[in-house]
């Protein structure tokens, strides 16, 4: 296999801009900034988008629209959650709480952004679910830099 094809274990070098395919709005972009680095295969990026590109060459320049489950995932209307107000008391100290706020709560497994939905005099409405969970994403990907991956993906079949 080429060592200019996107494949697992391989470090990839992309410029991409990211819309809603509905809308026309960018998410997100590499315009201006270094490209965006990451090894296929090791769980840095969304699935669909590693599985998008593999096959692809250095300087190929790929458009794909993924499905929610293929993204981010679907919504879950269990991961929105009622928070006594009380917990936030420190913050309101400092500053006005208001909806649409992007806050990272200390949890067990680590910190879990979240956005302030609704607000009550006694709870706080949090939406645990990603910003982009539940949409389809259209990716403008070119390819510009491939090479071996430096620890390999850790598979003794795939020649990385």
């Amino acid at each position: 296999m080429s060592n200019n094809i996107v494949a697992t274990g391989m470090d990839v070098k992309v410029h991409y801009t990211g819309t809603l395919p509905d809308t026309g709005e960018v998410f997100d972009s590499s315009a201006g900034r270094d490209p965006l680095k990451f090894t296929v295969g090791k769980g840095q990026m969304i699935k669909g988008f590693e599985e998008e590109l593999i096959g692809s060459a250095m300087g190929e320049k790929r458009t794909f629209t993924l499905s929610a489950d293929r993204a981010y995932g679907d919504r879950d209307e269990e991961a929105i959650l009622q928070i006594p107000r009380s917990q936030f008391a420190q913050l309101e100290e400092q500053t006005a709480l208001e909806v649409g706020f992007q806050l990272v709560a200390q949890m067990p497994h680590g910190p879990a952004p979240f956005t302030v939905c609704n607000l009550s005099e006694d709870m706080v409405t949090a939406d645990f679910n990603h910003a982009l969970a539940g949409k389809s994403l259209t990716f403008e990907v070119e390819v510009v830099d491939v090479t071996p991956g430096q620890s390999g993906c850790g598979d003794p079949t795939c020649g990385c």
